[in-house]
Formats: structure tokens, C-alpha cells, sequence
């Protein structure tokens, strides 16, 4: 088992822990899956010389990081961190039975991990836009950076570049209150780094230079079929926030609720799946030299 090397009263943490991750299970093959074009296409493009030794931050079930393990070769390494050490076991798994014995995953805060300046890339998948302090978070990222070495990460954009969120988001309005000032969270929010300015400013303040910041534009499965993408909705993301916090109120109304997506996600349906229209950004940053 991994050393957990994050605070254990850290609510973000325990939140993702003890109420994300069975949700996130369930819907493995949307979130790992589904949603993949945004990393596809960036990774698609990367050229990691052999020999590379890369991060993965909030590495989730480590897709992304055997990836990257595939293109630094078996003289190259790649570390996969992650705060919840069952997609870990899930990515340590999918690593031993493709044969990468380049990466491990270790179960970590990012914001507080003993990183060394000895990693020439760090990369992040829709982890960033839940650090608990991104600046901190970041920098502490640079501190394993070599000189020159580059940290490219993706988030979403707004919420309405990704009718696939907003859209269920208004439907569940309409029948149930929006979450109140103490709502759970796992941290700021999937779209807290949408806007290119704010994470210029942010990545400044921890010491990296902007490169670029390049959009990604495309449908993504958010269901094999229209009840899971039912059922997807209501779990997670911003209508899943609402249908958690309104409690019994939301379950007083589940039926037509439920109802009321699966009108609006029809359309949407195909023979391979319920698919939406999502948007991201991938940025890139370098640590000066």
C-alpha cells in the first residue's frame, strides 16, 4: 500500500474520498472513458524524448500516466499522484498487466509532496481546477521541474462551452433550490480555471511563464445508453451537486426529475451513446531557467 502523504482532516480530501470515488466508479467508463477526447488530443501531439522522467498530478486511474509512460520508453519513468488511493489501485492494476514497469502511483497532496527538481514534464487531466490552493499547488508542482522543463494541464472552460454540464444543471433547477453556502465540495470547481487570464495570473504567481493556452472543442459519451447518462447526471457533476445537497427534497422529486433529463438527453442518443458537445482548454507553462 502507498504512504498517503496528504492531511487527513483536509475536507476536500475526505469529500473526494469518501464520496466522489464510488460515484466516479460507477461511471468509470464516462469519466475514464467518455471523456478522453481532451486528453487524446494534447497527448496526441506531445513528443517526450526518450528516457523522460514525467509527473501526472491527480492521475485519477492512471490512463493518462501510462500514456506518458508509453512515450518516455522503459528507460524513462513517470510518478502518478493522486488523493485517493482506490483509483490508484485501479491504475497500479492496468500497469502491471500492460507490462509498465516505468511508472508508479502514489497516493498525495500535491500542495504539500516532497518533489525534487528532477522531472523534465508535469502534466494534469481536469486535476487543477480542484486544488485547494491553486497557487500553492502550483508551485510546489515547479519545485519538481527541472529548468525549462513544462507543465501542460487541461480544465474546462465555462459551463456554457459545456452544454453536457449546463444543460442538466438547468433542467434540475427548475425543480430543486441551488446548493447553499455550506455545501460539500471537492475543492473550487470544475470550471474555476476557465478563464486564461485568472490562470496566467496564477501561474505567474508561482513562478512559471505562460506558454499557451490551446481549445479543444468536441462531443464526449456521457452515457452507453440514456439511463446511465440519466443516471450520470444525477450523480455527479453540477446537477448531481444540486440533486446531493437538496437530500430528501430531491429524492421526493426523483421520478420527474428524472423524467424531465431523460426529455432534454434524447435527442442526444445515438447507437453508441448518449453525446454532448464540451469544451477545454490545454494550457502550457514553463519553469524559467
Amino acid at each position: 500500500m502507498a504512504t498517503l502523504q496528504q492531511d487527513p482532516g483536509d475536507a476536500y480530501t475526505t469529500f473526494w474520498n469518501d464520496v466522489l470515488v464510488p460515484k466516479f466508479e460507477r461511471f468509470r467508463n464516462i469519466m475514464m472513458t467518455g471523456l478522453s477526447l481532451h486528453s487524446e488530443v494534447p497527448l496526441g501531439r506531445l513528443a517526450l524524448a526518450p528516457g523522460a522522467r514525467a509527473l501526472d498530478v491527480g492521475c485519477g486511474w492512471g490512463d493518462t500516466a501510462l500514456e506518458l509512460a508509453r512515450k518516455v520508453g522503459p528507460t524513462g519513468s513517470v510518478l502518478g499522484l493522486d488523493c485517493c488511493d482506490a483509483f490508484l489501485e485501479k491504475a497500479r492494476a492496468d500497469a502491471a498487466s500492460e507490462g509498465l514497469a516505468n511508472v508508479r502511483f502514489v497516493a498525495a497532496d500535491v500542495e504539500t509532496y516532497p518533489f525534487t527538481p528532477t522531472f523534465d514534464f508535469a502534466f494534469s487531466r481536469f486535476g487543477t481546477m480542484f486544488f485547494a490552493n491553486p497557487v500553492a499547488a502550483m508551485r510546489n508542482v515547479r519545485k519538481a521541474l527541472k529548468p525549462g522543463a513544462t507543465f501542460m494541464f487541461i480544465a474546462w472552460r465555462t459551463i456554457d462551452d459545456n452544454p453536457f454540464l449546463g444543460m442538466p444543471k438547468q433542467v434540475v433547477s427548475r425543480y430543486l433550490p441551488p446548493p447553499g453556502e455550506d455545501a460539500r465540495t471537492c475543492g473550487p470547481g470544475p470550471f474555476s480555471m476557465a478563464n486564461p487570464g485568472t490562470v496566467t495570473a496564477q501561474l505567474r504567481a508561482a513562478g512559471f511563464e505562460m506558454l499557451d493556452h490551446v481549445r479543444v472543442d468536441g462531443d464526449v459519451m456521457i452515457g452507453a445508453d440514456l439511463a446511465q447518462a440519466v443516471d450520470f447526471q444525477l450523480a455527479l457533476g453540477p446537477a448531481g451537486e444540486i440533486v446531493r445537497e437538496a437530500g430528501p427534497a430531491a429524492e421526493g422529486r426523483r421520478a420527474e426529475i428524472e423524467a424531465a433529463l431523460r426529455a432534454a438527453l434524447e435527442p442526444h442518443a445515438r447507437g453508441d451513446g448518449v453525446w454532448m458537445m464540451s469544451s477545454s482548454w490545454t494550457y502550457t507553462a514553463r519553469n524559467p531557467w
